[in-house]
């Protein structure tokens, strides 16, 4: 069995057990157009199909060929859809002053209290799309798309992504095309960040899994300007990945000494 055959196997077993240990049969997914949820809406088919919905959240800056990729994927797949469109809640609050990125926080914001109000209608756990390349970066939106109960491919680098998808026979108008958040127009993820996946990719894994030193993968050729900055925002956006940290003053403190995994049995 090839390496990417052994991870969809892997995570389809692990979205379903883990859903099920709550209680839960069923999920929900933001379903963007883009790769990321694609490759988890179809992994999660795997395990729960009609039990998985997947959630088109458009607003006024969506792009048309976005929800386009999405409905190819959802007719590709046999997946059930809707669509619930934030653009009502985000025109009630937005302001002509208000910046890219603010806007742009926003509409992740309502995206995923949308999601998880479809989640309590549909008795549902939402399946988180942040991918590993983009949770050491802090690439997300606190309380947005960096909110899920469950994410299957956190531990998989953006480049791994596309390679996953392409096992996945993912539609190719999904795999070829840059990678966005579609929260503006012309928003490009490599173009916000300031370099390509590939070189992000490959230095995030030198630093993070192989443990070199910053002055070993500068020996050794890379940028020093990527080092630095891949540094600095992994360590500057620790709090994207925890939990909000609690002030200890009792002697069992919730993530401090009282921690129990999630499949204990009672």
């Amino acid at each position: 069995m090839g390496k990417y055959a052994l991870i969809s196997r892997y995570l389809s077993e692990f979205i379903s057990q883990e859903i099920r240990k709550t209680g839960l049969k069923k999920v929900v997914v933001g379903l963007s157009g883009g790769i990321d949820s694609a490759v988890a809406a179809v992994l999660a088919s795997r395990a729960f199909g009609d039990d998985l919905l997947c959630v088109k959240m458009p607003s006024h800056y969506s792009s048309q060929s976005s929800l386009d990729d999405a409905d190819t994927l959802c007719e590709a797949f046999g997946l059930r859809s809707e669509t619930c469109s934030i653009e009502p809640m985000l025109r009630a609050y937005e302001t002509p002053e208000m910046s890219a990125l603010r806007v742009g926080n926003l509409s992740a914001r309502l995206r995923m209290v949308t999601l998880f109000d479809i989640s309590a209608r549909e008795g549902a756990l939402v399946l988180g799309t942040s991918n590993k390349s983009e949770l050491m970066l802090g690439y997300g939106t606190l309380y947005g798309d960096l909110a899920s109960a469950l994410n299957p491919i956190g531990d998989l680098y953006k480049t791994e992504v596309f390679e996953l998808a392409r096992y996945l026979e993912i539609p190719d108008c999904i795999v070829s095309k840059p990678p966005s958040a579609d929260l503006w127009a012309g928003q490009s993820d490599e173009a916000e960040i300031g370099y390509p996946y590939a070189d992000l990719d490959r230095v995030l894994k030198r630093y993070v899994e192989e443990r070199h030193t910053r002055e070993e993968m500068v020996a050794g050729g890379e940028n020093p300007k990527l080092v630095d900055m891949i540094i600095e925002r992994i360590y500057k956006n620790q709090f994207k990945r925890k939990m909000p940290l609690i002030a200890k003053l009792t002697s069992r403190t919730v993530n401090h000494d009282f921690n129990y995994p999630r499949d204990i049995t009672l």
